[in-house]
């Protein structure tokens, strides 16, 4: 289950997305159109994602069926 709405993407979610599609920082940064910086201060809790780029993690996470906080395998 991706993370609620209410709760939005937090730090270890958005590592844990990321490892889990065995992306980088970059090739995370490429698919949502953002920059690595900005994948990096997501992870580092820097700054959260909002708007079109938490909904599109959101997105990629249901496609990639990603369910933070079970085991992956």
């Amino acid at each position: 289950m991706s993370p609620s709405s209410k709760e939005g993407w937090g730090a270890e979610q958005i590592r844990a997305l990321r490892r889990h599609l065995e992306m980088t920082q970059g090739d995370l940064a490429d698919e949502l159109n953002v920059r690595q910086q900005t994948v990096s201060e997501w992870e580092t809790g820097q700054y959260r994602p909002r708007g079109a780029s938490e909904k599109l993690l959101s997105i990629v996470a249901e496609r990639a069926t990603f369910r933070y906080g079970e085991e992956q395998g």
